[in-house]
């Protein structure tokens, strides 16, 4: 195996002080950290994989690479496809002494070997893990959360306490820091998790910078998980809106060059788990668009005049994504009614009033 040897932190020396999250260590022969985001050619988590890349690279802190088990188009989930330019072995190629941070996404099969297989070869390299809310669950069938403190998505807690019962299984954090291990709550951790790695590298002002981009005034970890539970009426709309087959709605999106990721998986996840509406991504053009961090999106549908299209939702080139995903649930709420939008907000573990 490769010698691996680290610099304490790459940070600037007038912000070392560090507020959420340990220190993480870096590799001596990176210049700035190596960041991989992997993905699962079938269904990689939407939010999940497109926050925190988008984030990070306008941050422009780290040598970023979006990974897949093999290049080429990444379905995501609940809507949505990219491009995805390197795989596994190309980045192995690249950097054989391995990556500084590897996130993981929530993937829909969490237990796909070639994906574990390099996980665990990761680990054996030294590299920081972020598992972002169901991504704990790959992070967990790999091993590396044994004798850990970790947190996951609150409605899988129950399931993964029973199958993981070596971990430390915690609430009340929308992450959590354990030796090189990182975990968070459900899918809008993808937030904070984001800035507190920024902060954590390179000081609180770049942090604090990045997040008034994005509309974000705090990225600390506290969090009430108590207040996240589907009641009788969640679960009866939840039915109610799958089966009124009649009344779904396809909601369309607009992409354009440079449009931002961030904003884009935010507006098109929360509309998606309303259960009432498809969301679809539109373009007059078939092939493939930038986005702001330089991303390839495939638009689902070319010809939006005559796919039928009930709405079309515009993401703004200047609106910061946080305020937009709180004026969507305000649209949902109109739109389908304030249960649906709890529902919503609660899938995607949003910290609603």
């Amino acid at each position: 195996m490769f010698g691996i040897f680290y610099t304490h932190l790459f940070a600037n020396p007038f912000h070392t002080k560090q507020k959420y999250l340990n220190q993480i260590p870096i590799k001596s022969q990176h210049k700035k950290p190596i960041i991989t985001i992997i993905s699962d050619n079938e269904f990689t988590e939407l939010t999940d994989f497109l926050v925190p890349y988008g984030i990070l690279k306008r941050a422009d802190i780290s040598d970023l690479y979006a990974i897949a088990p093999v290049s080429g188009k990444v379905q995501l989930f609940p809507a949505l496809s990219v491009e995805v330019e390197t795989s596994f072995d190309a980045f192995e190629k690249e950097h054989p002494e391995g990556a500084d941070i590897v996130i993981v996404p929530a993937l829909h099969n969490s237990q796909n070997p070639n994906i574990l297989k390099w996980l665990k070869k990761q680990n054996e390299m030294g590299a920081t893990f972020i598992g972002i809310c169901d991504g704990v669950w790959t992070l967990a069938y790999s091993g590396l959360l044994d004798r850990r403190e970790a947190t996951g998505h609150w409605y899988a807690k129950d399931k993964l306490i029973k199958t993981f019962p070596n971990t430390n299984w915690t609430k009340n954090k929308r992450y959590v820091h354990d030796d090189r291990m990182i975990t968070t709550s459900g899918v809008t951790a993808s937030i904070p998790i984001s800035l507190a790695l920024i902060e954590t590298l390179v000081g609180k002002k770049k942090a604090t910078e990045t997040a008034v981009l994005y509309g974000v005034e705090s990225w600390d970890p506290n969090h009430n998980s108590d207040k996240f539970e589907f009641k009788w009426n969640h679960y009866l709309l939840a039915t109610k809106n799958y089966l009124s087959f009649w009344n779904h709605e396809t909601i369309g999106i607009p992409i354009y060059e440079g449009i931002d990721e961030v904003s884009l998986a935010l507006v098109a996840d929360a509309y998606a788990r309303t259960y009432r509406s498809d969301v679809t991504s539109i373009a007059s053009q078939t092939k493939q668009i930038k986005s702001k961090s330089g991303l390839s999106i495939y638009p689902d549908i070319t010809n939006p005049e005559s796919d039928g299209i009930n709405v079309k939702v515009l993401i703004p080139k200047d609106g910061k994504s946080y305020s937009l995903l709180k004026e969507t649930y305000d649209t949902i709420q109109k739109r389908y009614g304030e249960t649906t939008m709890e529902f919503v907000a609660l899938q995607m573990e949003f910290p609603f009033p």
